[in-house]
């Protein structure tokens, strides 16, 4: 072998490569280093479909609160519904109780709407809860 091929590195004398220990060392380090980027890859694709998941219940919670919110008149008590096969709906619309004296005084009254909306992620239940109020025109008084 000639000084002017590449291939070996001469040291006194003797061509030199890499031990075994040192191939050994080296694929640990890139055997920890590629577990450590696809938990990272493992845990991104978990949050994003987390993300997903808790985008489609606001969804699906605004959209039952509008509907709610349009529904005249507005009449107090539960209702429970599904959407998607994935989400369940509940609804609760109650009347706000006043002291007597400002209810008599007020010329309106009020209705407390809540929407939930649950589903499972993995071996988790999820819920997601909007309140809102709505005033109405009171009631005529009955003769």
């Amino acid at each position: 072998m000639k000084a002017s091929d590449g291939f070996f590195l001469r040291t006194g004398g003797k061509p030199r490569g890499f031990t075994l220990l040192e191939t050994l060392v080296a694929l640990s380090v890139l055997a920890i280093a590629l577990v450590v980027v696809l938990q990272l890859f493992s845990g991104g694709l978990k949050a994003g479909k987390a993300s997903d998941d808790y985008t489609r219940a606001v969804f699906h919670g605004r959209e039952k609160m509008e509907e709610i919110l349009l529904v005249t008149p507005l009449e107090a008590g539960i209702m429970e519904g599904d959407c998607d096969g994935k989400y369940r709906w509940q609804t609760e619309v109650a009347p706000i109780e006043l002291p007597e004296e400002e209810a008599q005084v007020l010329p309106f009254r009020m209705m407390e709407i809540t929407v939930r909306i649950f589903w499972s992620q993995g071996i988790r239940d999820k819920r997601f809860e909007l309140h809102t109020t709505k005033i109405l025109e009171k009631e005529p008084a009955a003769t």
